[in-house]
């Protein structure tokens, strides 16, 4: 694709990475084929292919989107399939995370948008007050119809309960002889819905080999706000990560950074990337990016050590962050057919489910046909139970199928020692 950037402008470094993303781009189309907008609107807009010519004319002409065509950024998932599919190796999520934060730097939205968005990037990082939202949702709940439309969205979104508050111990030593020190990520989402899933990670990589270390000072990898387009925020993020994580390093090493939720993960192994033009980080950051593992590459390189087999038929739901931003396609199911359970790829594996961080808050009805497009493939498969990595989609697949969703570490430590997860016996 031709680019008309002047000189000037490709003096900006973030303006160069833009040019050369865009003159990998060879028109073909391919990602039409893959995205998920595409396949359910049919607007060439609501394509990677369109959105990549739409981001080049604001980027060029240097202006504001229009409203239209801030709807056609915000309706990107995100999903990053069409990088899969493109033969050029456009590299699209830069170019799209470049384009919102040109958005939030430019574009004016309305003050329910603005109003939603604020209270997403200021709750969701923070468990103590993400926990207090809900339970606060919990009580507004008999005055819905009097709450603005921006309120009721969020109402309706929040879980009717949640788990009792449990912590994870900053250190945990491994059984038998140590084969691994790692740092484990807590999330911050996730261990507020879901704190089985740290605890069923931990005992999974202790009965493995691996001294745990989970420094608390390690919070919100910044995912959620970097895709609102807040880069100051998203970039104080992994800066505090970086910082906290070379300390551990610094005190004992590392061999990994485990994180047991895929959306985290895409965006932690890009840290390198979004601090190249630190010099303070550049090469912290690099270092800690190089070290960011999923829980099931960590446990593809120790080996899975059964003790047990299930008679459980598993749907293997392959998160988009995990297959298309990680490239982490056959290590998953290959632990789980290890583990004795009989796994199935869902049909249209490819497609999104619709969670992408905040997008189905954002984006309900797009978000809700995704889902259930989903459910559908995942029902035709007869399955005991979905496995996934990453906890979005096991909320957003929960909301739409009475099936138990479970995550993958889960359904490993039951196979391997550990307790029978909830939900299955729910």
């Amino acid at each position: 694709m031709q680019t008309a950037f002047s000189l000037a402008q490709l003096a900006d470094p973030a303006i160069a990475e833009a040019d050369g993303i865009l003159r990998n781009c060879v028109h073909c189309g391919f990602c039409t084929a893959t995205c998920p907008t595409y396949v359910l609107l049919g607007d060439e807009l609501d394509s990677p292919r369109g959105r990549i010519y739409l981001i080049k004319d604001l980027l060029e002409q240097d202006r504001a989107p229009t409203s239209e065509e801030v709807v056609h950024i915000d309706r990107c998932l995100s999903c990053l399939s069409c990088m899969t599919t493109c033969p050029s190796g456009v590299n699209y999520m830069h170019l799209v995370d470049q384009a919102r934060a040109h958005v939030a730097e430019t574009y004016e939205r309305p003050v329910s948008d603005r109003l939603m968005r604020r209270l997403l990037a200021a709750v969701l990082p923070r468990p103590g007050l993400f926990r207090a939202a809900v339970r606060a949702a919990a009580l507004g709940r008999p005055f819905r119809k009097l709450m603005p439309k921006v309120l009721r969205a969020l109402l309706d979104a929040a879980p009717v309960r949640l788990p009792v508050k449990r912590d994870i111990a900053t250190a945990t030593k491994a059984e038998g002889p140590r084969r691994k020190r790692v740092a484990l990520l807590a999330g911050c989402v996730q261990q507020v819905l879901a704190p089985q899933i740290n605890e069923a990670t931990v005992r999974l990589l202790a009965r493995h080999g691996c001294d745990i270390v989970v420094p608390p000072d390690a919070g919100c990898c910044g995912a959620l706000v970097h895709h609102l387009g807040e880069e100051d925020k998203a970039l104080h993020a992994a800066r505090r990560n970086v910082d906290t994580w070379t300390a551990v390093l610094e005190d004992g090493g590392l061999d990994a950074i485990v994180i047991n939720a895929s959306g985290c993960g895409t965006m932690v192994k890009d840290y390198g990337f979004m601090l190249r033009l630190d010099p303070t980080y550049a090469a912290k950051a690099a270092r800690i990016s190089a070290l960011a593992r999923d829980i099931s590459e960590v446990m593809a390189d120790l080996g899975l050590k059964p003790q047990a087999r299930h008679d459980v038929t598993v749907a293997y739901h392959a998160a988009c962050s995990l297959q298309h931003g990680q490239k982490i396609v056959n290590q998953p199911k290959a632990l789980l057919a290890a583990a004795g359970y009989r796994v199935h790829d869902v049909p249209e594996g490819h497609l999104c489910c619709g969670s992408a961080g905040t997008y189905s808050l954002l984006q309900p009805d797009i978000a809700t046909a995704l889902r259930d497009r989903k459910v559908a493939n995942i029902q035709s498969l007869r399955p005991d139970v979905v496995a996934a990595g990453n906890i979005g989609c096991m909320e957003q697949l929960a909301g739409g199928t009475g099936i138990p969703v479970v995550h993958v570490a889960e359904l490993l430590d039951w196979a391997t020692g550990g307790p029978k997860p909830g939900r299955l016996n729910a």
